[in-house]
């Protein structure tokens, strides 16, 4: 019979983050095939995992997954995992799924933690559908190219960066996307510092950090302008908003996210609104 590959979620921040099914098999499986092995490590000794560690990352060369794929084959249970989240998305892995599928190998996944999808979860955008862009690249052709497929999405995308880039993408998207066009910041999702901000990309640059640490996700609206406008008593509405001791800001975002409103023309509602109620 042939092994397994069990491609296993692990907590992208918190270490509790993660399943009693993933648990089960990392301490069961005959090697974890980590990206950093020191990082798993960590992990493991939380949970009292003792399975021997092996290294594989994005430099792990042809033929060791060949050998890997030998020893599949031939019954070994291997465990992938990445650094932080779901393995595979973004991170190495995809190449030795590949070749142990083609070799008959049973490949499963162990679903759990994801960056992704966790952002997804709080951007408090619309999220029926949306495109994974992963890390944008650094520089030339591809990079403008990247941005032109984002700024004229019609759906939401999401995109990994890092703190060191965060502020130069920043002032990329302000320059592709409309003014008022919506996104949101995650930084150090489910880790002691998580933070997530959201407007637009001018408010996001007033707000964030310089520099900015740990690892960031955007989540950015698409191009459609998200839900169809509604008709509100805008006046009413005020009359509560400040009983309730919103700030104009935190108004015109509720406008914006319950109404679909664009922002600019949500603000000038409340201003007016405000005077009329003065």
């Amino acid at each position: 019979m042939t092994g397994c590959l069990s491609v296993v979620a692990t907590p992208i921040g918190c270490l509790e983050d993660i399943t009693l099914r993933a648990l089960r098999v990392l301490g069961e499986a005959d090697a974890i095939l980590a990206e950093d092995t020191r990082h798993t490590r960590t992990q493991c000794s939380k949970h009292g995992i003792r399975t021997p560690l092996r290294s594989f990352h994005e430099h792990t060369d042809a033929a060791k997954v060949g050998l890997l794929v030998e020893e599949l084959v031939a019954g070994a249970h291997f465990a992938l995992v990445s650094d932080a989240g779901t393995p595979v998305v973004s991170d190495p892995g995809e190449h030795l799924v590949s070749c142990a599928a083609e070799a008959g190998v049973v490949v499963e996944a162990i679903p759990g933690p994801s960056a992704v999808l966790a952002a997804l979860c709080v951007a408090g955008l619309p999220v029926r559908r949306f495109t994974f862009e992963g890390f944008v690249p650094k520089s030339g052709g591809e990079r403008e190219e990247a941005l032109s497929r984002i700024s004229q999405s019609r759906i939401t995308s999401v995109i990994f960066e890092s703190p060191y880039r965060i502020h130069t993408t920043l002032e990329d998207l302000e320059r592709v996307l409309e003014g008022d066009r919506r996104i949101t910041l995650c930084r150090e999702l489910t880790k002691m510092h998580e933070q997530t901000i959201r407007g637009t990309v001018e408010e996001i640059r007033a707000e964030l950090a310089k520099p900015a640490r740990g690892e960031i996700t955007l989540v950015i609206e698409g191009a459609s302008g998200g839900p169809i406008e509604k008709d509100v008593d805008v006046r009413a509405l005020v009359v509560d908003w400040k009983h309730d001791g919103l700030s104009t800001k935190e108004m015109t975002q509720r406008l914006q996210r319950d109404a679909g409103w664009k922002r600019n023309k949500a603000y000038r509602a409340i201003l007016e609104a405000l005077g009329a109620d003065d």
